[in-house]
């Protein structure tokens, strides 16, 4: 079994935020089955790595957890979060600034990982 999953949201954006809990807890998942896991965030979703934006994010009307809850989760279980450069340029302004954890990476390091035979890779 490979033991390497990046995955790529891209679709999952702040204005549909009960479509990003199911990347977030497959990466949660992955962790626990000891996998190394890095997350991508392209296009619009990479809004979500905006300082303070997904902690007033919730995927559920009982409001239980915030998608800025799970992806602390996610940090404390060693997951890299990466922001396409691209994207970032072309959805975040410039007087706001992303959560310090988050690496940059642009579109190459994700297909470089699609292409490799070490990696499995999923896209939300």
């Amino acid at each position: 079994m490979a033991d390497q999953l990046a995955i790529l949201i891209w679709a999952a954006t702040p204005d549909r935020p009960e479509l990003c809990v199911t990347p977030l807890v497959h990466a949660l998942t992955a962790r626990a089955l000891e996998a190394n896991v890095e997350i991508h965030f392209a296009g619009p979703a990479v809004r979500w790595l905006v300082e303070g934006l997904a902690d007033a994010a919730y995927p559920t009307d009982a409001r239980e957890k915030s998608i800025g809850d799970f992806l602390r989760e996610l940090l404390a279980e060693d997951v890299h979060l990466f922001a396409c450069g691209m994207a970032r340029a072309a959805f975040i302004a410039a007087e706001e600034s992303l959560i310090p954890q988050a690496q940059a990476a642009g579109a190459t390091a994700f297909v470089a990982r699609t292409l490799d035979p070490a990696w499995r890779t999923l896209v939300y």
